[in-house]
């Protein structure tokens, strides 16, 4: 067990709530995963609580963050919705309200798009989190990538490219990566140079 999250896990949620801790954790350790780890959860968590002071409801965003990659098999396409629900199943037994629940519930989907609504606070501060890998010194950012090609590595070279172009491509579409604070420029600067890996025909300089 990894006593530095269950710790996280009580002070947010309370000493009775270990056994949801104890499953959400194991989820981060399932085998197949070499990014969405609990590595990945303790990084989200620290960004969240470095950005916490622009939430509105800075404890849903920290349960959000638990939550948003509680479901991942790469071999589905709908692991933000199942996740959401498995929030939506889990934490009314934490005596959570149902505005609460809800709120909880739509950040996790909202980690499918990256693309909060302006003045969507707790939004922002959850995506921000999630993206500050993209914002990583040049040698993290590629191990990043490196993980995350290993998540697929039932997936052929040719489609994985394909696809992985497309979500970089999604990304960069966004009006912005980071709402709060982040390496912008940095940022986009390791996707095009990553999308120039995956398509040599890919600029790597846009305007």
């Amino acid at each position: 067990m990894n006593a530095k999250l269950m710790g996280r896990w009580r002070s947010l949620a309370g000493p009775g709530a270990d056994r949801l801790g104890t499953e959400l954790i194991s989820r981060y350790g399932e085998p197949h995963r070499r990014y969405h780890t609990a590595d990945h959860l303790e990084a989200v968590l620290s960004h969240v609580d470095a950005l916490a002071a622009n939430a509105a409801n800075p404890d849903l965003v920290r349960l959000a963050a638990w939550f948003h990659d509680a479901v991942y098999d790469p071999r589905r396409s709908d692991n933000e919705e199942r996740s959401a629900r498995l929030a939506e199943r889990d934490l009314p037994a934490l005596g959570l309200e149902t505005g609460a629940v809800s709120t909880v519930a739509r950040l996790v989907r909202l980690t499918r798009t990256h693309d909060p609504a302006p003045g969507d606070a707790d939004g922002a501060v959850l995506c921000d989190a999630d993206l500050a890998i993209l914002a990583s010194p040049r040698e993290v950012y590629a191990a990043y990538a490196a993980a995350v090609r290993e998540e697929y590595s039932f997936v052929p070279e040719e489609a994985f490219r394909k696809g992985r172009a497309a979500v970089l491509r999604s990304l960069l579409a966004l009006p912005a990566i980071f709402r709060l604070t982040g390496d912008e420029a940095g940022a986009r600067a390791n996707i095009r140079a990553e999308l120039a890996r995956l398509d040599p025909s890919f600029p790597t300089i846009q305007q």
